[in-house]
């Protein structure tokens, strides 16, 4: 497959703490268990969260003389647009799928390739503090009153990018973290989300909920699909990958199908 034709999933928010870089290291980690050729740049070479994560998943394979199913990642440490569009095109080069997780703020990089995405996947936790982000609503009666700075801005670029090759781009955006002890505040954040996606076109997807396991697997690099390698899970965490199933499912993919969703569940039987 040649480079331009790969399907680019972008993760994208200007605000920190949504579990951006937990989703798209997940969602990188499932499409190369389905037998997808996967690359995963890193656009935040202060944080380095992906790329961290995925250089602790090389130890633990090492460490442990295990095969870990990893994608083709990378850094990008350049300080031009155009080091950086010949940086993602290498990685890109071959690839079914290339996912770039961007800083949690506002980032040139970041926009440039949001600009460049398939996919563009906007993860915020179920709070008005995070939807504040996409958009403000009134204080009495939580209705949205107008668009945030960040809702235009993917706004234009869907318009550039459709005029310019024709290309839509799908925006998603992903409800992590939804409190479900707390039924008033999920109503209210779903009630202005479906109000404002139908102003600007985006889709609601659910995302995943908070889990230490997230949190506690980091420093190995392993990720909830990886059979045999975890140890004793409970229920939850059965949970948690039914979670990561229906997300990916809910990304809508090109080239997935539901027979390479099944092999989450079976990777991680």
């Amino acid at each position: 497959m040649a480079g331009q034709q790969t399907h680019i999933i972008v993760f994208a928010n200007e605000k920190g703490g949504t579990g951006k870089s937990t989703t798209a290291v997940h969602t990188a980690v499932a499409l190369t268990m389905m037998g997808h050729e996967v690359g995963l740049i890193d656009l935040d070479p202060r944080q380095r969260t992906v790329t961290r994560y995925m250089e602790n998943r090389a130890d633990t394979a090492r460490r442990r003389e295990i095969d870990l199913p990893t994608p083709d990642f990378r850094v990008f440490t350049g300080s031009t647009e155009a080091e950086l569009d010949a940086d993602y095109r290498a990685l890109a080069d071959g690839k079914d799928f290339l996912i770039v997780d961007t800083p949690g703020r506002d980032d040139a990089f970041a926009r440039h390739m949001a600009a460049r995405a398939n996919t563009l996947v906007t993860p915020m936790n179920d709070s008005f503090v995070d939807f504040d982000l996409i958009g403000q609503v009134d204080a009495e009666s939580f209705k949205v009153k107008r668009l945030s700075f960040y809702s235009e801005l993917i706004f234009e670029a869907r318009k550039s990018r459709a005029k310019a090759d024709g290309v839509s781009i799908d925006w998603v955006v992903l409800r992590n973290r939804v409190q479900h002890h707390d039924a008033r505040n999920k109503k209210r954040v779903g009630d202005a989300l479906n109000e404002l996606s139908k102003r600007v076109g985006f889709r609601v997807i659910p995302g995943l909920s908070e889990r230490v396991i997230f949190r506690e697997l980091f420093p190995s690099g392993l990720t909830l699909l990886d059979k045999g390698h975890l140890g004793d899970l409970g229920f939850s965490h059965l949970t948690a990958r039914q979670e990561l199933r229906e997300m990916v499912a809910g990304l809508a993919l090109p080239l997935v199908s539901e027979a390479d969703r099944d092999k989450i569940e079976q990777s991680a039987a």
